[in-house]
C-alpha cells in the first residue's frame, strides 16, 4: 500500500518506534515483514508514529527497493557502523555506505556490542560521531547490568555514558540524536523495567541532557526504552512524559505484534 509524507507539523516530540531485528531473517524474510507492517498500518498512525525497522546489512538494499518503491512511510537504518571511512577492515560497514542506501538511522552502542566486542565508552563516541559526519541519525544506546541497578547506581551509571558519547558536541548537533535506554538486565530475558522505571532514568537522561546543553536542546531530544518491548507493556512504559518510543527487539520480528506496538504509540500522544 502505498503512503505518502505527511505534511503535518508535530508539536513536541513525535514517538518514535524502532524495530532492531539483530541477526534475523533473510533479504526475502525482510521484504515479507516490512509489506505486513505497512498494511496493519494505517495513515494516521504512521503521521502519529515514525515507523522504523533496523534490518541485517544483508537485508537493507531490499527494504530499500520496497519502501521506495512502494512509497511506503517506513524509516530504517543499520544496526552497526564502522569508526573508518573505507580501508582494510572487513567485515565493517561504512557511515557512507549506510548512507548510499539511503539509511536514516543507525545503533550505536548497543548492549551486545558493548559486551560482545569489547566496544568502549571512546568507541561508541566515535561512531556517534561518524553517524552525524555522514547525516545518520544515531540511537545511542546506554544503560546498566543488574549489578549495577541492585547497588542502586543505575542512574549515574546511565548518564556517565551518555556523557561519554557526546562529549565534545554542541547543543545543535545532540538535538538530532537519538538516546535509547536499556537496560542490560531486561533485554531478551522476558524480565521489563516497570513504567516506572523507564521514566526515572529517562527523566534523569533529559535532565542530564539540560545541565550539559540546555532545556530547548533537552526538549527536543528524543528518549526511547528499550528492553523486552511487547505490544501488552508498551502503553504504560511509553505513559512516562520523558519516554518518547521503544527500541524494540524481538517482538519487531512478529508483523502483529509490532503493528500493536506501533499502534499504541501513535496513540500515546
Amino acid at each position: 500500500m502505498a503512503r505518502t509524507k505527511s505534511a503535518k507539523v508535530y508539536e513536541g516530540r513525535r514517538p518514535l518506534i524502532a524495530g532492531n531485528w539483530k541477526m534475523n531473517l533473510t533479504h526475502l524474510e525482510a521484504i515479507g515483514l516490512v509489506q505486513k507492517v505497512a498494511f496493519g498500518l494505517k495513515e494516521p498512525e504512521l503521521e502519529a508514529a515514525e515507523v522504523v525497522v533496523v534490518p541485517p546489512f544483508t537485508a537493507i538494499r531490499s527494504v530499500q527497493t520496497l519502501v521506495q518503491g512502494d512509497k511506503i512511510e517506513i524509516g530504517f537504518g543499520g544496526q552497526d557502523l564502522s569508526t573508518a571511512d573505507s580501508g582494510a577492515y572487513t567485515g565493517e560497514v561504512s557511515g557512507a555506505q549506510l548512507k548510499a542506501l539511503a539509511c536514516t538511522y543507525v545503533v550505536v552502542g548497543h548492549s551486545e556490542r558493548r559486551a560482545m566486542h569489547a566496544e568502549t565508552d571512546e568507541v561508541v563516541a566515535a561512531k556517534v560521531r561518524k553517524a552525524l559526519e555522514h547525516e545518520l541519525v544515531p540511537i545511542l544506546c546506554v544503560g546498566e547490568g543488574l549489578e549495577v541497578r541492585k547497588a542502586g547506581e543505575h542512574v549515574p551509571y546511565t548518564t556517565a555514558q551518555v556523557d561519554a558519547a557526546l562529549e565534545g558536541l554542541d547543543a545543535a548537533t545532540v538535538a538530532g540524536v537519538v538516546v535509547a535506554y536499556e537496560p542490560v538486565w531486561a533485554i531478551g530475558t522476558g524480565e521489563v523495567a516497570t513504567p516506572e522505571d523507564a521514566q526515572e532514568v529517562c527523566g534523569a537522561i533529559r535532565s542530564r541532557l539540560a545541565e550539559r546543553f540546555g532545556p530547548e536542546t533537552a526538549d527536543v531530544v528524543r528518549i526511547l526504552y528499550g528492553g523486552s518491548v511487547k505490544a501488552g507493556n508498551t502503553a504504560g512504559i511509553l505513559a512516562g512524559p520523558d519516554v518518547d518510543g521503544a527500541l524494540v527487539g524481538g517482538a519487531s520480528l512478529d508483523a502483529d505484534e509490532f503493528v500493536s506496538i506501533c499502534r499504541s504509540a501513535a496513540e500515546s500522544r
